[in-house]
């Protein structure tokens, strides 16, 4: 929607003669600018924001014939003046006009992503006496926040200072966030103390939710009181986010305090403050207590949303209320707020964790007559309930549904059948669902290759599972302690000792500290082996290391010193590590039996 600009202020623009809706214009082609205009914009012309960008124009008190060049300088009427051949005499024709060029330059580079080019050719633009453009230089400043390269983005905002530019907020704004993203906040904070405009309450709210995202309410606090000093005056984002992170880590009690002072301050809670407020009782355990402050916000001025109900939905459910759940969707359609996605998956999630499959199907299929059209969260929890309960053909029928009803599956699906494959014993099929995976448009993670190289190396094909290490590799994945710790074991239980002991001084080498699953694995190939003497020397490397052994690392040894022969002195040190609680009762009988 058009905003008209205050009747009382008067701008001057220079515009593109296609873009321009004022009727007192003339064309200035003859100044070397093709198709451009000038304009009078006075007091009796309506400026609409969607033609003049607020940032782009400078305030004049009075009606003035001025040329706006792009660096937002205006120049000085005694300079500008033509000549009898209607050219301009003034140097400031040719330096606005080389500006102009060198802004739509840099608003070329900005805009095809250029970001290092566009800060070269920016350094020298202004080398040679050339203003920047604010625009494009916030937009090279935003380029390299979002790449990460907060410090290139600050030397953006010191360049421009330098030139005799000013940046307004938005600029500031930017490379504030910038630095919030990505955790910096004390450079943030640094920004804000530079700054050469007043702040406005997006720059307070954007250092705000990050102070409170890092746990310092106590320094958010701080910011607030200096944000009062300065006469910015918090809104309910403001307060929203003051009262998420006092909830979080003071409690609803302190968080309603702050509730109390927004009221007293004319900033009226809005149903995002109240939904942050619902989320904090239902996490401390009052669900009854929410249940009532949902039904009273509508005396509190404040309709609940969708969001509101699930909320509280997501609690009952957690909570095993799914009688309660049934009611609260009910009254949801008849109150005329229409459950969302997100609330059926809430349902069909809680119901597939208990076990619930039939009951899931039938809110899955309700969910089209209520506009809401399912996706991979919707199915995925009823795949992984077929596949726990061993009926893969299920989980498959599924899959293909899925599929038909136009919901692609996602590396959670897939990660989901790949698991139940392979603890299924069909290890071959998950191989082969692996390859598939690039042809359906979906990227295998570590996770996914991590479940097929187990399944190989339990299967006793570690030769394969290290085919799939070196393919995963390739593609830029880095393997992790579950991967390599698969593989040592893989290579032990097939009594390739030798070489699970070099894989395992490898590991060491890139870094990875294994542990004592990895470590017992290495022991138990070579109790298998009967090297018991080599497994106990393992033993006394593994804690030189700081790896605490478990439970299995004894009983593992115990059963190799059983294995050579030693049966007696095997079951004197079972009695031993019993005695001193090394070993529980109930593990130590399930030993001595296979003795």
């Amino acid at each position: 929607m058009d905003s008209v600009l205050p009747i009382e202020q008067t701008y001057v623009g220079f515009s593109s003669v296609n873009n321009c809706v004022h009727k007192d214009t003339f064309r200035v082609s003859s100044l070397g600018f093709n198709n451009a205009c000038f304009c009078v914009l006075s007091s009796d012309c309506d400026v609409r924001k969607s033609n003049y960008p607020s940032r782009k124009y400078r305030r004049n008190p009075n009606p003035v014939l001025a040329m706006y060049g792009s660096n937002g300088k205006l120049p000085t009427p005694s300079n500008t003046h033509l000549s009898d051949n209607g050219h301009s005499n003034s140097m400031y024709s040719k330096n606005s006009y080389e500006d102009f060029q060198s802004n739509n330059h840099l608003r070329r580079l900005v805009r095809n992503g250029e970001l290092e080019e566009g800060l070269v050719f920016l350094e020298n633009m202004v080398s040679h006496g050339d203003i920047p453009d604010i625009i494009p230089c916030t937009s090279l400043i935003r380029g390299f926040c979002r790449v990460g390269k907060t410090k290139k983005a600050t030397r953006v905002l010191e360049i421009l200072e330098n030139s005799g530019a000013i940046p307004d907020v938005i600029t500031y704004n930017v490379l504030i966030s910038g630095y919030c993203k990505l955790g910096e906040i004390d450079n943030a904070l640094n920004v804000l103390d530079r700054m050469s405009v007043p702040p406005d309450v997006v720059t307070y709210n954007t250092i705000l939710r990050s102070l409170c995202d890092s746990g310092k309410l106590r320094q958010a606090m701080e910011v607030l009181d200096l944000q009062l000093q300065k006469e910015c005056y918090p809104d309910v984002i403001t307060y929203t986010i003051l009262i998420e992170a006092t909830c979080r880590e003071s409690g609803v009690g302190q968080a309603m305090k702050l509730i109390d002072e927004m009221r007293s301050k004319g900033c009226k809670p809005d149903v995002v403050t109240y939904n942050v407020l619902i989320n904090g009782i239902c996490k401390e355990g009052r669900l009854d207590e929410a249940i009532k402050f949902l039904n009273n916000m509508p005396s509190y001025g404040c309709q609940p949303n969708v969001i509101t109900h699930n909320i509280i939905l997501r609690s009952m459910c957690s909570t095993g209320r799914w009688m309660d759940a049934e009611k609260l969707l009910s009254d949801m359609l008849r109150k005329g707020c229409s459950p969302s996605v997100v609330t059926f998956n809430i349902l069909i999630n809680f119901l597939c964790r208990k076990g619930l499959l039939g009951r899931a199907i039938n809110i899955l299929d309700k969910m089209p007559e209520h506009g809401c059209t399912p996706n991979s969260l919707s199915y995925n929890p009823l795949l992984h309930g077929f596949c726990k309960e061993k009926k893969m053909d299920r989980a498959i029928e599924y899959l293909d549904i899925m599929v038909s009803r136009g919901c692609y599956p996602d590396i959670v699906t897939y990660n989901t059948l790949l698991t139940a494959l392979c603890k299924d014993g069909k290890v071959e099929v998950a191989v082969e669902l692996l390859n598939q995976l690039g042809s359906k448009g979906c990227a295998p993670v570590l996770i996914t290759y991590n479940t097929v190289i187990d399944g190989l190396s339990k299967m006793g094909n570690t030769e394969r599972a290290l085919e799939l290490l070196e393919e995963m590799m390739e593609k830029g994945l880095q393997p992790d302690i579950i991967t390599y710790s698969s593989l040592v074991a893989g290579l032990s239980r097939e009594g390739k000792v030798d070489e699970s002991i070099k894989f395992f001084h490898d590991l060491e080498g890139i870094g990875i500290r294994p542990n004592a699953i990895t470590y017992n694995s290495v022991m138990l190939g070579l109790c298998k082996a009967r090297q018991t003497v080599r497994a106990i020397d393992f033993l006394a490397y593994m804690v030189s290391k700081g790896c605490k052994p478990t439970e299995a690392t004894y009983t593992i040894l115990i059963e190799g010193i059983a294995y050579e022969g030693y049966a007696n002195e095997a079951l004197e040190l079972l009695n031993e590590l019993c005695r001193r609680g090394v070993v529980k009762r109930s593990s130590a009988q399930n030993v001595a039996v296979k003795m």
